[in-house]
């Protein structure tokens, strides 16, 4: 009975080694949909596919081109046909073409005609040059979804300033001349104080284009900020970011109540902070996710030492349905008896 007993627990013990392995497996299974061969392959009577479009008009990898193709669909290549060449004859090279449809894939079935070319007229009419206009929206390419003029205008310039500015080796503050109070003037001015704090423009520019109250707010943005730098993130990561959004969306009271959840199930503070500092999402797991998480692990097997060493290891396993838990428990169980036997 010893002796199986310590098999057992060898087996489990090499069962969480490999899970530390397989983080990234685990990772592609949480966000992909578990379709059959037929919901990704033509349509009967039809060869054309987006894959193989971006492929053919853009000399797309295959691995790019399929990952582009979950994201927008179309049946024929006239819309995309005529976003490509509008671009192409405002001088965007397929390269800039690939960096902006790898981020804004929409941007294919938009019309060429009535929404895509008014906008880069506009632009150009406020006297944005062929290598200024293709640089900003190569950085920015969502931009190009703002409906109003004026707003649409004030972004492209507050855009174009950053990049200019930080393409001198002295870092340059920048001042500008907004509405005040206005949501507009507090997402500039809060994307303006996160890049004095150190913020590339890979993670800012997104943060202006985006729709999240996060960057939108002033007290609870300075307030949230200054939590977020005392607790030790680095503005030039984007668990900096992650982090922000976190603290800005849950109140005091909220973090401390996930906070003794996690205490209830075994987890020190101290522990709770540095996964948290691992994986700023972790405190935003409701109490009901966090507990059916738990139940789960507990239901196959592991104990709560074991479920707590993998948590720390891998906080983003109590975000995992318990399908999926289950799925890649039987998937390692099966590999286990190959290695045993």
């Amino acid at each position: 009975m010893y002796t199986l007993r310590l098999s057992l627990h060898g087996r489990r013990l090499v069962e969480l080694q490999k899970w530390r392995n397989v983080r990234v497996s685990v990772t592609l299974l949480q966000n992909a949909s578990f379709s059959s061969p037929s919901d990704v392959s033509p349509r009967k009577g039809q060869n054309f596919t987006v894959s193989s479009y971006l492929v053919d008009s853009l000399g797309l990898t295959r691995k790019l081109a399929d990952s582009i193709s979950k994201k927008v669909t179309f049946e024929e290549k006239g819309h995309p046909d005529s976003v490509l060449t509008l671009l192409r004859t405002h001088g965007f090279t397929d390269s800039q073409i690939t960096t902006i449809i790898t981020d804004y894939p929409l941007l294919l079935v938009a019309d060429a005609d009535e929404s895509l070319a008014p906008k880069l007229k506009l632009l150009q009419n406020r006297g944005a040059s062929t290598s200024e206009l293709t640089e900003v929206l190569s950085k920015v390419p969502k931009i190009l979804r703002i409906k109003k003029d004026k707003a649409l205008g004030r972004y492209y310039d507050f855009v174009r300033e950053i990049i200019e500015a930080d393409k001198s080796s002295k870092f340059e503050r920048l001042c500008l001349s907004l509405p005040l109070g206005s949501r507009q003037e507090n997402k500039i001015r809060n994307v303006l104080v996160l890049r004095d704090l150190g913020v590339p423009q890979r993670l800012l520019f997104p943060l202006l284009i985006s729709r999240s109250a996060h960057v939108c707010g002033k007290e609870r943005f300075e307030e949230s900020l200054k939590k977020v730098l005392e607790m030790g993130f680095d503005p030039t990561t984007p668990k900096f970011v992650k982090a922000l959004h976190t603290v800005y969306e849950l109140s005091d009271k909220t973090i401390e109540e996930k906070v003794n959840v996690y205490k209830r199930l075994g987890f020190g503070v101290g522990d709770v902070w540095k996964i948290f500092k691992k994986h700023p999402s972790f405190l935003k797991f409701s109490e009901k996710n966090i507990s059916n998480s738990i139940d789960t692990f507990l239901g196959l097997g592991f104990s709560r030492v074991e479920l707590a060493g993998m948590v720390k290891r891998f906080p983003q396993c109590i975000g995992l349905s318990a399908e999926t838990v289950k799925k890649k428990n039987e998937f390692l169980v099966e590999k286990m008896k190959c290695i045993w036997m």
